[in-house]
C-alpha cells in the first residue's frame, strides 16, 4: 500500500543546507519515504525553508525529488489553533510554535505520515499521527 509523507522543514534544511549531524539520516529517510509513496510539503514548510534556499533552487529541488505541494485545509488550520492553545495553556512558553502545529494538523487531517526530527511535540498533540523520526526509524 502506498502512503504519503508530509516533510517537516528540519528534514529539508538537513538535506539542502550545510552538512549537519542529521544530514545522512534525513537523506536516507527521504529516500525510504519516497519508495513508499508520495512526498509532500505545504506552504508552511515552504515559508520556513525560504531563508535557507533561493526560490529557483527550491523549485528545482522540489521538482527533482518529485515533492508535491498541498494546500493546508481550513479544518487542519483550525485543529492546529486548538492544539497550539492547549500547548500554551499547559505552560508552553514558545510563542512561535504555531507553524509546527499547522504542519502536524495538516499531516493528520490529510492522512499523511510526518517525517521530522522533532517528534516530541507532534506526538503529544497529535497522538494518532504516524511519525517517522530518528528515535522510531533509526
Amino acid at each position: 500500500m502506498k502512503t504519503s509523507t508530509l516533510i517537516d522543514t528540519n528534514i529539508l534544511i538537513d538535506v539542502w543546507g550545510f552538512q549537519r549531524p542529521w544530514t545522512g539520516w534525513s537523506q536516507d529517510a527521504l529516500v525510504r519515504c519516497r519508495e513508499e509513496g508520495a512526498l509532500l510539503v505545504n506552504a508552511i514548510v515552504w515559508s520556513e525553508i525560504a531563508p535557507s534556499v533561493e526560490v529557483e533552487r527550491l523549485v528545482a529541488y522540489v521538482d527533482e525529488l518529485d515533492i508535491g505541494r498541498e494546500n493546508l485545509p481550513f479544518a487542519a488550520a483550525y485543529q492546529a489553533g486548538l492544539a497550539h492553545a492547549r500547548y500554551r495553556k499547559a505552560g508552553g512558553t514558545r510563542e512561535r510554535t504555531l507553524p509546527d502545529f499547522l504542519i502536524g494538523a495538516h499531516a493528520r487531517h490529510g492522512g499523511h505520515r510526518l517525517l521530522t526530527r522533532d517528534a516530541s511535540r507532534y506526538r503529544k498533540y497529535f497522538p494518532d499521527l504516524e511519525i517517522i523520526a530518528p528515535d522510531t526509524h533509526p
